[in-house]
């Protein structure tokens, strides 16, 4: 057989993504060299960001076998390098634009992110289990999705998504680690054990707004803010710095936590934010015989719906029932999210059909730019 040619060869690394950029490397810059000798053996050198890099071992592996799918190709052969500092710089205008500049893309007029935050009046209402089955079921459907743990002193995002791996910091840019085709960042990512966090206002706003500027997400289709409960400091940041969020409130159907949800969503008549549900939590429990055990009551959800539409003066819906289910908690203790493996279970079922709402409803074109000049 004759010897690959260089565009083969770099056709086949163009279906190479970098597991944490999620892109091709050929377009972030990351192949130094490939070539093939006459008895088809391909030695192909690639620029990690770090000498570090958690991924490298998956990125020698993707690209091994990426080529040796060419035909000719006898062996593949990969030295992993390290970008030099004009290297990195021109990644960085490769993913930020012209400059590299920051700032939170979300906030920008032209975004077509959905960000969702998602709250609840009270803790213990299941709000962390919902932000992180409705983010893996989106992606699931083949969206670019992305959580930021804004729960800074009761983190547990990571451990829902099995997160262990730190992220990646090149220069001033992190690389969050990325679990079921999501991308997550979270203060829990740089804290040693289970070290608590004693943060007051100023510094829990300064650590959102550098997870919103200095962590690179890309382009997403949503992005979930999973928020502390109650509507304190970071809710107030949530509305600063990404005034177009729109807020999930989770309860349960109980009154108490209705009421106190209440509070949750209807901050929004003061920082002008819409509210785009509820999602009623822990709704009831299946019986063997088909039965429903309704062990913390019923109607809160629409009880809690009623009064936010009321309260902000537009239709707020009930989203959805999430049932109790064991295999909820479980796959939230196994770090594997109920909606990837239980889609026959009534609780995943639930879940899935919030996602879907979610993922059909439409993004305004208020204060968008459209491009449309007058003559």
């Amino acid at each position: 057989m004759s010897t690959p040619s260089s565009e083969a060869l770099n056709a086949a690394l163009e279906t190479v993504i970098d597991p944490e950029l999620r892109r091709p490397i050929t377009e972030l810059g990351m192949v130094d060299s490939v070539a093939a000798s006459a008895d088809g053996m391909v030695r192909l050198a690639v620029l990690l960001t770090i000498a570090g890099c958690p991924l490298r071992d998956t990125i020698t592996a993707d690209a091994t076998a990426a080529l040796s799918k060419v035909p000719g190709v006898s062996g593949v052969e990969v030295e992993l390098k390290v970008m030099s500092p004009e290297q990195r710089n021109a990644l960085k205008e490769r993913l930020r634009g012209p400059g590299g500049q920051r700032g939170v893309p979300f906030a920008q007029p032209g975004s077509l992110t959905k960000v969702y935050a998602v709250a609840s009046g009270k803790g213990g209402v299941g709000k962390s289990s919902v932000t992180v089955n409705l983010a893996c079921a989106l992606a699931a459907q083949g969206l670019r999705v992305g959580i930021v743990d804004a729960d800074v002193h009761g983190f547990s995002v990571p451990a829902l998504m099995g997160i262990t791996q730190a992220p990646t910091q090149v220069d001033d840019m992190i690389l969050p680690p990325v679990a079921y085709g999501v991308k997550v960042i979270s203060i829990g990512m740089f804290v040693t054990g289970n070290q608590p966090v004693a943060w007051r206002g100023p510094m829990l706003h300064r650590a959102l707004e550098q997870f919103l500027t200095d962590v690179y997400f890309g382009d997403l289709d949503a992005l979930f803010l999973d928020l502390p409960p109650g509507t304190g400091d970071i809710a107030i940041s949530v509305a600063q710095l990404l005034p177009n969020a729109e807020i999930l409130v989770v309860t349960t159907p109980q009154a108490a936590a209705a009421d106190v949800a209440e509070r949750a969503g209807t901050i929004a008549t003061q920082t002008g934010q819409k509210v785009a549900g509820v999602i009623e939590n822990m709704s009831f429990l299946e019986m063997p015989d088909g039965g429903r055990m309704e062990l913390f009551g019923s109607g809160g959800g629409a009880v809690l719906a009623e009064r936010l539409s009321a309260a902000v003066g537009s239709d707020v819906p009930l989203l959805g029932q999430i049932p109790l289910d064991i295999r909820l908690r479980e796959g939230g203790d196994a770090g594997r999210p109920v909606v990837l493996d239980a889609s026959g279970t009534a609780a995943a079922r639930a879940l899935a059909g919030i996602a879907g709402q979610l993922a059909t409803r439409p993004r305004g074109l208020s204060g968008m730019p459209l491009g449309i000049q007058p003559r």
